[in-house]
């Protein structure tokens, strides 16, 4: 039993390993990005863009994306502003249009969520003949939009073929507690040594929520959004690459995100993000696998996004759970033995813990160090957050448990909280 033992936890510990190697290239990629990037260059034209906005009971805080979007150095008359006000019982349809946008009110409690709006505002869009833009710019109602956004996204937009377009999502509340620096992180690390070093190796990078650009071919190719798990954004990613598409990056647009302050909203936001991901994998997970055996870049794109929606979370609790019937199931064995066994099981527990927590906090580290400019927050806090990191990261556990055996549905998370950037 003690081989067997030992041996199985080798075998998780290398699958892991070679399965992920290639994000240790993406880390080393990141940082000589960071530090020798070249700039993008200037783009032949402006191109004629419309910024789309799902927006559930978000009176709080959706005028100030619409100022920001109206105080964009690009030209007003290639901007155009849509808000689907989805399901909502206060004020947001009048706020949004006092701010200044084209506003939908879409009422509809058996299709609800982010994919069935915008799916609803394309084909408004279609039928009234006011489709004619080349892209479509996805917001979600709490961002904040940098005054460069635009003319930044546009320079990427007119240099290849993209299908999509992502960019550097910051968060307008990092300091407000572990929780929200947990986030902030997350997608700061997400954008410096995932997005980056794809974009400069040529590879197709993930569009992750909001602040995204969507070419309008294909929002006209299928005919509206006809993504609508609990992941849209996610399974649009895994779309583009099953088909080929490409999804670029563009570093200098930036975007400041509202993040959950307390656990409970973290908690049904993540949820709902790892029961997604689930969803993903089943109507996809074949597909990924078929797909990374295309070679080249296709291929590649298939095996990046494979990883990306691969319950990695949930086979390291199995390899844990394994490792604890173990335990239970040696203490029927001779004494010598058992010791040996538990000995043996309790080590790599509190090796794989001890390594988790390591890993996270180094990608913390590394992340905080190269983005310390880009954290407004003080200094003391962003070493602290360092440490939370991993603990945040660690919720995933009981949370990746939930979403396996729940029943989950789209919940609107509250925004409006008071600590945020002073220009939002």
């Amino acid at each position: 039993m003690l081989g067997f033992v030992h041996n199985f936890n080798e075998a998780i510990a290398l699958i892991f390993l070679v399965a992920y190697f290639y994000q240790l290239v993406y880390l080393f990629v990141g940082l000589a990005q960071r530090r020798w990037g070249h700039p993008t260059p200037e783009a032949g034209r402006l191109h004629r863009f419309a910024a789309v906005i799902s927006a559930r009971n978000e009176a709080n805080v959706i005028a100030g994306l619409i100022r920001s979007l109206k105080a964009q150095n690009y030209p007003a008359e290639l901007l155009d502003i849509y808000v689907v006000a989805d399901n909502c019982n206060d004020d947001t349809a009048q706020v949004a249009k006092a701010a200044g946008a084209f506003v939908y009110q879409r009422f509809n409690q058996s299709q609800v969520g982010k994919g069935y709006a915008l799916d609803y505002l394309f084909r408004r869009l279609h039928t009234e003949g006011r489709d004619d833009y080349e892209g479509y710019f996805i917001f979600d109602a709490d961002n904040y939009v940098d005054p460069s956004f635009v003319a930044e996204m546009n320079k990427t937009f007119d240099r290849g073929d993209y299908a999509a377009i992502t960019c550097y999502r910051n968060s307008k509340n990092f300091g407000e507690n572990w929780i929200s620096a947990g986030y902030g992180l997350w997608f700061l690390r997400e954008a410096r040594f995932l997005n980056a070093p794809r974009m400069a190796l040529g590879a197709s990078c993930h569009v992750s929520g909001t602040g995204f650009l969507v070419s309008a071919e294909v929002i006209r190719a299928y005919g509206g959004w006809p993504y609508h798990l609990l992941t849209e954004d996610i399974e649009f990613s895994v779309s583009t690459a099953l088909q080929g598409g490409v999804i670029g990056y563009c570093e200098k647009a930036v975007i400041y995100d509202e993040q959950p302050v307390t656990f409970r909203q973290s908690w049904d936001q993540r949820l709902r993000w790892s029961k997604g991901f689930y969803q993903v994998d089943l109507k996809y997970g074949l597909s990924l696998i078929r797909g990374c055996f295309r070679g080249g870049r296709k291929g590649f794109a298939c095996y990046d996004m494979l990883m990306t929606v691969a319950p990695g979370m949930f086979l390291t609790l199995l390899g844990l759970v394994f490792n604890v019937i173990l335990l239970a199931a040696c203490l029927g064995e001779p004494p010598y033995i058992a010791k040996r066994v538990i000995d043996t099981t309790l080590n790599f527990l509190g090796m794989a813990v001890a390594n988790f927590y390591l890993g996270l906090f180094l990608f913390g580290m590394v992340t905080t160090l190269t983005e310390w400019k880009q954290i407004q927050v003080p200094p003391l806090q962003k070493l602290a957050y360092m440490f939370t990191f991993p603990i945040f990261m660690f919720t995933y556990v009981p949370i990746s448990i939930a979403a396996l055996v729940k029943k989950v549905e789209w919940k609107p998370i509250y925004h409006g909280n008071r600590k945020r950037l002073p220009s939002s």
